[in-house]
């Protein structure tokens, strides 16, 4: 199983350093990441192995939204399933 996870926020020092080790503590192994810097603002999609996750998704999803919060960023996790299925035209 795979998750989408979205970060969006003013840009500063660490932001993937901090999402990464968020990851890495409960097991999910980053696939593939895209990020972007457009003047201030920072944009960055990761797609996420979770089949080897420490903990249940939902709490999965509520930890990286704290960090998010704590960092004044947005931090959105949802299962690939999910993302697939609200893109599929």
């Amino acid at each position: 199983m795979k998750a989408v996870i979205t970060v969006t926020g003013r840009d500063n020092i660490g932001i993937i350093a901090r999402v990464s080790t968020e990851c890495a503590k409960y097991g999910a192994n980053i696939l593939d990441i895209s990020q972007s810097v457009m003047r201030d603002y920072f944009a960055m999609i990761m797609l996420a192995d979770i089949d080897a996750l420490s903990i249940p998704f939902s709490e999965f999803v509520d930890n990286l939204s704290a960090l998010g919060r704590g960092q004044g960023l947005d931090i959105h996790t949802m299962h690939e399933e999910i993302f697939n299925t609200m893109h599929r035209i």
